[in-house]
């Protein structure tokens, strides 16, 4: 066997533990147990969302696909849910916390690229000068507009911390 075959498979054959990934879900529920309902439903906020980032997931469950555009919240997936798991009452945020990864981030290896400042329709990325951006959370709606122009992807979507995690 020759040496570099030998470190394929030897990396081949280390399973690295998979990240869990997190699902950003349209922004009108008050409980994700309420998803459940789904299951019957024929997709209707999928086909209502004006940027189309609504997709449904193999369990008939709506999720946010930012890779597409982000969220204008203008609220018609709410409108049109017959099952009452989204609806305007519940409006707020999307309920994931949206981070730029400075290890892949242009910017902070001091180049300049403002591709996921002028997209943010919260001007909620602030820059130290021209470099170093980070996302000002008070602001951030997470929509998800400035995912898709990030040309390293270095903006990544995480689980949001709740206040009772902290304890």
């Amino acid at each position: 066997m020759e040496r570099r075959d030998f470190f394929k498979n030897l990396t081949q054959s280390i399973q690295m533990p998979k990240k869990k990934e997190v699902v950003a879900r349209p922004a009108y529920f008050s409980n994700t147990e309420d998803f459940a309902k789904c299951m019957e439903c024929a997709g209707l906020c999928a086909d209502k969302c004006e940027t189309h980032i609504i997709k449904i997931a193999e369990d008939k469950t709506p999720y946010l696909d930012f890779s597409i555009s982000g969220c204008t919240f203008c609220d018609e997936c709410a409108n049109v849910c017959p099952e009452g798991v989204l609806q305007l009452e519940y409006k707020s945020d999307i309920d994931v916390e949206v981070y730029i990864d400075p290890k892949k981030c242009m910017s902070w290896s001091k180049n300049i690229c403002f591709s996921c400042k002028d997209p943010c329709l919260d001007n909620a990325i602030e820059f130290s000068g021209m470099f170093y951006p980070e996302i000002v959370t008070d602001r951030c709606t997470a929509c998800g507009f400035c995912i898709k122009y990030c040309p390293t992807e270095a903006i990544i979507i995480k689980e949001k911390v709740k206040e009772n995690d902290d304890v």
